[in-house]
């Protein structure tokens, strides 16, 4: 009788190391394409960075030289191999109308919007899930039905709309809420001199230095706009909720666990909803980055010093550096929380671990 020797074990290590080279490719890989489409996007568009710089009264060899200056004239291919390996060193240009370095900028932005969507996902988060949930369970109810009208209303309004009709109500005649911007005046002089930045989102600073009142101040101004995008996050986040739960529910195990006389409560909230978390945290994630780079308008309409705000005033002044840096950012924001998505699967879910 011919023995066959079983395989030998797959050593863990080396399964995690294969796991972090593949993760660690792919982020490069895909890094490496948003490089690219970025790249294709500033020699597509019809804006002349060269007149951007000197102006339209530029003359010729004024023009010409910086084209060489800037290494315009070079080949396509080798321009991007140079814009890429910039951008891999934490160069993202200069900035057109400021002339400092866009990286600078957009770190001294970004703070701003993250404090901004964190909020309002937390909050879309708190809401979205629980409605969802519930509706899940009581189809065609009175809860379920205003919960569909909510999320209507919540995909249907244009959000610079509700921003001014916010504004107007909560802050214009009620007096609830602070006004445009993060911090009243004075409290803004006291935070750019007395306090330490620690991280640039003033909720934070401020209640790590102490600085309670400054903490209320800051809370009445970002509370309207957040809650705003905690609307929108909160519409789609229940929507999705919802839809996955009732196919949930419909499951054998969910009906086996009923028969079996297990409380209402523990067979939804933790043996249905526990199930429902994979593709949950997905659309958490993707609402969370649509909130870090779709914030545009609101941060317009309340005069936010974000991400969003600076990449449409340097838009509307033709500074594609800071454009584009911006987008790299955004870019690199959307991979991020992708890869924080796929490792909180295997938290969640010990298939994916397996």
């Amino acid at each position: 009788m011919t023995e066959y020797s079983s395989p030998l074990p797959r050593s863990p290590l080396l399964s995690v190391l294969r796991q972090i080279g593949n993760t660690a490719v792919t982020l490069l890989v895909t890094f490496i394409g948003l490089l690219a489409v970025t790249f294709i996007i500033s020699r597509v568009v019809p804006i002349d960075p060269v007149t951007s710089i000197l102006g339209e009264r530029a003359t010729n060899a004024q023009i010409e030289q910086t084209r060489e200056a800037l290494g315009l004239n070079d080949p396509l291919w080798q321009q991007f191999a140079i814009y890429l390996g910039d951008t891999l060193t934490g160069d993202l240009g200069t900035s057109i109308r400021t002339r400092e370095p866009v990286l600078q900028e957009v770190a001294r932005r970004f703070p701003a919007t993250l404090e901004l969507a964190t909020l309002a996902t937390v909050l879309g988060v708190l809401l979205g899930v629980p409605a969802g949930v519930i509706a899940a369970t009581k189809p065609g109810s009175w809860f379920d039905q205003i919960t569909r009208l909510i999320g209507l209303m919540g995909y249907s309004m244009p959000i610079f709309w509700l921003g001014l009709m916010g504004l107007l109500l909560f802050y214009g005649h009620l007096g609830w809420v602070g006004g445009p911007g993060r911090l009243d005046a004075v409290y803004q002089m006291s935070y750019d001199f007395d306090i330490t930045p620690y991280s640039g989102m003033i909720l934070l600073d401020t209640a790590l230095n102490g600085r309670w009142d400054m903490f209320a101040n800051a809370f009445s101004h970002i509370i309207l706009p957040a809650g705003l995008l905690a609307y929108i996050s909160m519409a789609y986040i229940s929507r999705m909720t919802r839809s996955f739960m009732m196919n949930e529910l419909g499951q054998e195990y969910i009906t086996t666990a009923r028969v079996k006389g297990m409380p209402e409560y523990r067979v939804i909230w933790v043996h249905a909803l526990k199930n429902v978390m994979v593709p949950l945290i997905t659309v958490v994630a993707l609402s969370y980055a649509y909130l870090l780079e779709g914030a545009v308008l609101t941060e317009t309409i309340f005069a936010w010093p974000g991400l969003g705000s600076y990449i449409t005033d340097a838009l509307m002044v033709a500074d594609m550096p800071a454009v584009l840096g911006g987008t790299v950012v955004v870019g690199a924001a959307y991979i991020g929380l992708n890869m924080l998505s796929d490792l909180l699967y295997r938290l969640v879910d010990p298939r994916a671990r397996a």
